[in-house]
């Protein structure tokens, strides 16, 4: 449905996805069903809006299914129920309005996720987690680019694992970021950001110090005397030989540079990292694209003292599914040889530490570090070892505009000393998807 006048415009569209397939260690039917609706138009030709909708019903591979009943939530959702013996029911919902201050400056107040990076995984910001409240601006003058982003998160969910059961209201924490990027040339862009994570128990209010737009925020925690959480670092990306692309990040959350040098693994030297290659038209063949990246965090990155200060929102991770403690390799291909058909090719593979119920060795950044299991001595992969090996291979046919039939294998294969974790998964799903993105599970 369309709208056009001279003040107001609307387009009005169906979103559907329907989806039926098979798990080898799943005895039941796997199906998604999802309805809703999205909105989008302009009033007054100055102030944009959308809207998107939509309430699901989905029994998951096991795996996924096995994960929520874990942590409590259904991942990249929010609010859920029970659904059948196996299955959850959820709702979507996300909008925002936005429009131009002035012609460099452009402002978003909604309700959705951001992500921040030109990787297939953010270390930065992603867009894993539940929705959230927020206020962003957008600046670009000259070859600089700005982004200040303020927001109010979820410390917990209180979800019983496998039940949906809730007892609220949740535990509010705020959260403030900001990039700024620069142009050097036509092909290097260099950028560098911060985000902090600040609340208490109190649900106390957010710290208007990081309002200021024009200052380091780890500068303002320490005037300010705060225990919030900072976390910096530095990206970019650079074009090279026509067809290829660089890029990375680098995070920063905690470190002291005698112990790093000292090579005796110091619990708070936190960071982590990104390194990714894109080769578009590869090999001179039209639209095969190809996509490689190395992911990174040592043990404790985006963890804190309390769930109102570490870098999580709706019990699930702001940045890299893994949370910490991890090294992962990821490797794409996407190939359309004709118009309307793709193929898309995804391998996987990791190597982390896990936690458990009475260890903290660094991966769930919902654990306190005051809890951590030692001082020095720490690496990547401590704790539980788990190899994690991932590959997807997916045919997508756009019937019509937005309209698609997807074909979708997975194998994954998990063997930890945690023995809890280990699987061993092949699935196969049909797709019918109208003006929805593929859902993605590839942890």
């Amino acid at each position: 449905v369309s709208v056009l006048t001279k003040d107001f415009e609307l387009h009005l569209n169906p979103v559907i996805h329907f989806s039926a397939g098979s798990d080898s260690n799943f005895d039941r039917m796997l199906y998604t069903n999802t309805r809703g609706f999205e909105a989008s138009g302009l009033i007054a030709k100055k102030i944009g809006y959308y809207t998107y909708v939509t309430t699901t019903n989905a029994i998951y591979p096991n795996y996924i299914q096995s994960w929520i009943d874990r942590n409590g939530v259904v991942p990249y959702e929010g609010f859920w129920k029970a659904y059948d013996t196996d299955g959850v029911d959820f709702y979507t919902a996300r909008g925002y309005i936005s429009f131009n201050i002035i012609k460099q400056i452009n402002v978003q107040f909604g309700y959705d996720k951001l992500f921040l990076g030109d990787g297939i995984r953010s270390m930065a910001l992603s867009d894993f987690s539940n929705n959230y409240l927020f206020l962003k601006f957008d600046v670009k003058v000259w070859k600089l680019y700005y982004r200040l982003v303020f927001a109010q998160h979820y410390a917990d969910a209180y979800s019983a694992p496998g039940t949906g059961s809730l007892s609220g209201p949740y535990p509010r924490k705020y959260f403030a970021h900001h990039h700024i990027s620069f142009d050097i040339g036509k092909k290097l862009n260099l950028g560098f950001f911060e985000n902090v994570s600040m609340g208490d128990s109190t649900n106390s209010s957010f710290d208007l110090n990081y309002l200021n737009p024009a200052i380091f925020y780890r500068a303002a925690e320490h005037q300010s005397g705060s225990e919030n959480n900072v976390v910096v670092g530095f990206d970019g990306k650079w074009n090279f030989l026509r067809r290829f692309q660089l890029y990375g990040q680098f995070i920063l959350d905690e470190f002291v540079m005698s112990e790093v040098t000292s090579g005796d693994g110091w619990w708070a030297n936190k960071f982590g990292g990104q390194i990714g290659l894109k080769y578009m038209d590869a090999f001179w063949l039209d639209n095969l694209d190809l996509n490689l990246e190395f992911n990174i965090a040592r043990p404790y990155t985006f963890g804190h003292e309390t769930i109102y200060t570490n870098f999580a929102h709706y019990r699930m991770p702001l940045a890299h599914p893994y949370g910490a403690n991890f090294r992962e390799f990821l490797a794409i291909a996407r190939y359309q040889p004709f118009k309307k058909f793709t193929f898309i090719a995804k391998y996987i593979g990791a190597f982390y530490g896990e936690d458990d119920e009475d260890t903290n060795w660094g991966k769930d950044i919902m654990q306190s570090y005051i809890t951590r299991e030692q001082e020095y001595g720490n690496y990547i992969g401590q704790g539980f070892a788990t190899n994690f090996n991932y590959f997807d291979f997916t045919t997508s046919f756009q019937f019509k505009h937005n309209v698609f039939f997807d074909l979708q294998f997975v194998l994954r294969n998990v063997k930890s000393d945690l023995d809890l974790l280990d699987d061993n998964t092949f699935y196969v799903m049909g797709h019918f998807r109208y003006n929805i993105p593929r859902r993605v599970f590839d942890f």
